[in-house]
């Protein structure tokens, strides 16, 4: 089914462009244009936070602060292997694959230490990467509530997937 969605959706979208009497190409131009613009005025937002996360992993930051946090850790209920993954999840989605990876290779994919990490990927976001693009977009300033509403609700998320993974 999923197969055919994409190329039905294509087709609707240009019969309703020609119903409608709209030229459907140079309404696609317009929008490819709009995307260029939109990536050069983010840009140097994404560019920061990819440059702050490789700077926070090489300098060893993140793991001192897993070592540090892994018992606060341990006692909420995350497992302590964990600990870098949830610091750097908020930051980065693709250091947090790679992280999941080396999870999956240490511990294999089965191991109640990998269901937990998946589990972690898949109920939290890269809050500053999606705060750092749609608030540049938005011209939101005030970010008060916003960043650890989120970081809360990252962490509550962390700690019920972990026990979920532990009870089945």
């Amino acid at each position: 089914m999923s197969v055919y969605i994409l190329p039905v959706l294509f087709i609707g979208l240009f019969l309703y462009g020609f119903i409608k009497k709209i030229n459907t190409y140079d309404t696609f131009v317009k929008g490819a244009k709009g995307a260029i613009e939109l990536v050069v005025s983010i840009f140097p937002f994404i560019a920061c936070i990819m440059i702050a996360v490789a700077l926070l992993r090489v300098s060893g930051v993140t793991e001192f602060l897993a070592k540090l946090l892994s018992p606060l850790f341990q006692l909420i209920g995350i497992p302590p292997e964990l600990c870098e993954l949830v610091l750097l999840r908020p930051f980065t989605g693709s250091g947090s694959y790679a992280l999941l990876n080396d999870v999956f290779v240490k511990f294999g994919p089965d191991s109640y230490i990998s269901r937990c990490a998946s589990v972690i990927l898949g109920c939290s976001e890269t809050i500053f990467y999606v705060a750092t693009v749609y608030f540049s977009q938005t011209k939101v300033k005030k970010l008060l509530y916003a960043i650890p509403c989120a970081l809360a609700a990252s962490i509550f998320g962390a700690i019920v997937g972990c026990l979920l993974c532990r009870v089945m």
